[in-house]
């Protein structure tokens, strides 16, 4: 038998070690990468981000599909955004767990019953004067165990009453995510109209701009006008290239911001109604009171908050229940099967049907007071939710009393912009017609373009702002949610 030496050990045994050695290299190296960096000069990076950015490509929401070729109506971006962005989704499965807590906690009205099968061989050696003898005894057994609480004091339905007031939350919050969807949907619609509007006023304003440019260069060419009019003119029209592109960002952000809201990805390309074919309503037709009446009865934050007292109910029985007994029966039917086996005898078996039917009455006498200071707990926590629903009471009257005076103020805005055009259109035809006849000079004309420049842009500003406005007012009341939602006349 020979051996192979390297410093004195075993050449096996090292080559055992080396082995262990880079198995304990690779598990240190991998878990090396969950620890923090030695230092905070420089980003994080391990391998187990990879792994997360791979894992966070495979979740994926329900596919949308968007019609390039098709012009949406807000009903059916709306449509959309339900059916499609993840935040309805997170709502929804948040109130379908909330039911099964629900399922859960009803179920205490029943008893449980447990079924135990045991099978075994036990084998001894059993001592007899001076000898022993082997023993062996194979068994079997089924156990039911049935539990079931006769009467709590309603503490078993002060849980199921939480548990509903919290499914009760829960569903309001759901409908509020709807509410506060639509809500940003229809902002991020009329933010595009608002923008395609002013695309349109500040392409008319360039070409005004671009025309006074043409008038001024004409009347130079002819000796009739000077070059620092000329100048004036093409600064003018730089400066109405400037706003169009300015009004071109903003308008792709819009648009982004309304496909992002539907789920889909910012980059989409959507279609919707021109401002110019949208309805614009004149007046509403409700009163302030009746709006203020109608967000309380409908809003579902509101709602949400009225669930919340019943919680803090139902925790005060419990509370309450818990200084009274409780009274639980058990039963435990038990049938087996015994053999036994026992040298130099013969087979011996037994079979019966035992068990055991126990009531059991739990009372804490005593308990430091816990049970004093948790009933006082839930008592605080009725006093303070009926507070917040007052303080939210206080809050939806006067969010809708806001939405309110700002769609009033917007109507007449819209007519005050509409006058206002009107008047800068006449002003810059006249002043335009009286420079190219030699009575006005160059800086009237650019003065009455910017003035109708700033007028178009104000008046698409006010007719969005009416729309803005009536969906703020839907949203402050709940009726975006209703299914008979209120109108406003036009």
């Amino acid at each position: 038998m020979s051996w192979n030496y390297y410093g004195g050990a075993p050449l096996g045994r090292i080559k055992r070690l080396l082995g262990t050695t880079g198995i304990l290299l690779t598990m240190g190296s991998h878990l090396y990468t969950q620890t923090p960096p030695q230092s905070s000069d420089r980003p994080w990076h391990s391998l187990e981000e990879r792994q997360i950015v791979a894992d966070g490509r495979r979740i994926h929401g329900p596919a949308i599909h968007i019609d390039s070729d098709k012009v949406y109506m807000l009903a059916e971006l709306i449509d959309l955004a339900e059916a499609h962005n993840p935040e309805t989704r997170v709502a929804w499965e948040a109130a379908c767990a909330q039911a099964a807590a629900l399922g859960i906690a009803r179920s205490e009205l029943f008893p449980s019953l447990a079924a135990v099968a045991l099978a075994g061989v036990d084998r001894q050696e059993a001592p007899l004067g001076s000898r022993f003898y082997r023993q062996t005894i194979p068994s079997f057994q089924l156990i039911l165990d049935l539990n079931y609480t006769i009467f709590d004091f309603g503490a078993r339905r002060g849980r199921i009453n939480a548990e509903s007031a919290r499914l009760l939350a829960a569903n309001f919050g759901f409908n509020d995510v709807h509410r506060q969807l639509i809500y940003v949907v229809s902002q991020a619609y009329y933010r595009l109209l608002n923008a395609a509007g002013q695309e349109e006023a500040a392409g008319a304003s360039l070409v005004n701009a671009q025309t006074v440019q043409q008038a001024a260069e004409a009347r130079l060419h002819n000796g009739l006008a000077t070059l620092p009019d000329v100048l004036e003119a093409r600064s003018a029209t730089a400066q109405a290239q400037y706003d169009l592109q300015a009004v071109l960002g903003a308008k792709e952000i819009a648009r982004g911001d309304l496909v992002t809201a539907l789920g889909a990805p910012a980059a989409t390309a959507i279609r919707v109604q021109p401002l110019t074919e949208v309805p614009t309503p004149d007046s509403v037709a409700d009163t302030v009171e009746e709006a203020i009446n109608r967000a309380l009865e409908q809003r579902p934050d509101l709602q949400a908050g009225v669930a919340e007292i019943r919680l803090a109910q139902s925790e005060h029985r419990q509370a309450r229940a818990a200084f009274y007994p409780n009274l639980r029966v058990t039963a435990a039917p038990s049938a087996q099967s015994i053999y036994l086996l026992q040298q130099t005898f013969p087979w011996g078996h037994s079979a019966d049907l035992t068990g055991e039917v126990r009531l059991s009455l739990n009372w804490t006498v005593f308990d430091g007071g816990a049970r004093r200071s948790r009933l006082a707990q839930t008592e605080a926590h009725i006093r303070g939710a009926e507070a917040q629903v007052s303080a939210a009471r206080d809050q939806i009257e006067d969010q809708v009393w806001i939405s309110y005076t700002n769609l009033q103020t917007a109507f007449r805005q819209r007519q005050a912009a509409a006058e206002l055009v009107s008047a800068a259109t006449q002003s810059y035809s006249a002043a335009l017609e009286s420079y190219n006849y030699g009575v006005r000079n160059l800086l009237d004309v650019t003065n009455a373009q910017k003035v109708l420049a700033q007028a178009r842009s104000t008046e698409i500003l006010a007719r969005t702002q009416v729309l803005t406005t009536i969906a703020d007012l839907a949203f402050r009341t709940g009726d975006a949610i209703q299914l008979n939602a209120r109108r406003v006349h036009q």
